[in-house]
């Protein structure tokens, strides 16, 4: 049963108080209309308790847009969503369409540095959010358990002539009365051959979340620095600055320890929000699905964002991690699924 403003309501109790109830949560699909935005399809979420999240399905099932009562969460640039019509997946193109937002998905063939090797040409991050789902379903219904839940679905199939067929088929969903929300995703092999899988969730949390004290919490862990430019930051993984006229980015990777039940917990929090009150947002994953952490950490001024990236690979490229030993391959047929809680709080963690 939802408990909305310190109340809780049963279905008979909402319904004969509202004409409908997107009046206070719903699944909108929408469509940007200006500029090289045009035409991009997404489906924005809103609910009862202030939470807000936009989906772009024309991208790869990416989140753009994250918010808790008016209060943004995620890091965007300048480029905006645009048609995936205008996306590259050459080289580091990648960057000239990414929009950031709050959730990238990466790979599903290539995460990180682009190269070349036996099964292709792979770009910068792989062309997953470049590509537009199909299938796509969104809307509300109750559950058996009393609740409403709000929800968008679709598969995004990375494939070509000659190529491998992988298939990321993605469900986002929350509650009517709830601050998070959960990811579901599958990735099948429907290919003939084994197939490279690399895959990464690229998170950009932007401010206010990420200010001048806030904090990156995590569960004990053994963190190795990507090159020397970590390396001199080794010591502040954990910390953030104010914008910096000059800044070069630094990336860890974090092996964290996971709870008795396999979840591994990151948190960031910005204590000082709002005279105070503190403000936070967490994301909590298996670490049998996604063994890697990925921390971007980058203060310069205009790009400014810490990335938190749950992965199966690190992001050197395939080529590298093909060398290390440490390729994922998939098997023809064969279908993983990757999950993830994602939630926004004010206060403490505690609270």
């Amino acid at each position: 049963m939802p408990k909305l403003w310190g109340r809780e309501f049963s279905k008979d109790d909402l319904i004969s108080r509202l004409g409908d109830l997107s009046q206070i949560a719903s699944a909108l699909p929408c469509e940007f209309a200006d500029g090289n935005e045009r035409g991009c399809k997404f489906v924005l979420i809103r609910n009862a308790a202030g939470l807000e999240l936009t989906v772009l399905t024309d991208r790869g099932m990416s989140i753009y847009d994250l918010s808790l009562r008016g209060v943004p969460l995620a890091f965007k640039t300048a480029v905006g969503p645009v048609h995936p019509s205008y996306c590259s997946a050459k080289g580091l193109d990648w960057l000239s369409s990414w929009p950031a937002g709050l959730l990238t998905p990466c790979g599903l063939a290539n995460v990180g540095s682009p190269c070349v090797d036996e099964a292709g040409e792979a770009g910068l991050h792989g062309r997953i959010s470049s590509i537009a789902a199909r299938n796509v379903s969104s809307g509300a219904r109750w559950t058996p358990e009393g609740n409403y839940e709000l929800f968008v679905e679709g598969t995004v199939t990375e494939t070509s002539f000659f190529g491998t067929n992988l298939c990321l088929h993605r469900r986002i969903s929350t509650l009517i009365d709830e601050s998070r929300f959960w990811i579901e995703d599958w990735v099948e092999n429907r290919g003939f051959e084994a197939a490279p899988l690399m895959f990464l969730q690229h998170i950009n949390l932007g401010f206010p979340l990420i200010d001048a004290g806030s904090r990156l919490l995590l569960p004990a862990c053994i963190t190795i620095p990507r090159d020397a430019e970590a390396q001199a930051g080794i010591g502040e993984w954990m910390c953030f600055s104010g914008p910096k006229q000059s800044y070069r980015e630094q990336v860890f990777y974090h092996d964290c320890q996971p709870d008795a039940e396999d979840r591994v917990r990151a948190t960031v929090i910005n204590p000082e929000f709002e005279n105070g009150t503190g403000i936070g947002l967490y994301i909590q994953y298996k670490k049998n699905e996604y063994p890697n952490l990925v921390q971007w950490k980058m203060m310069k001024q205009g790009t400014y964002v810490c990335g938190i990236e749950p992965a199966n690979c690190h992001v050197a490229g395939r080529c590298e991690e093909r060398k290390r030993g440490t390729l994922v391959m998939l098997a023809s047929g064969e279908r993983r699924s990757f999950t993830m809680e994602m939630g926004v709080f004010r206060g403490s963690p505690a609270q």
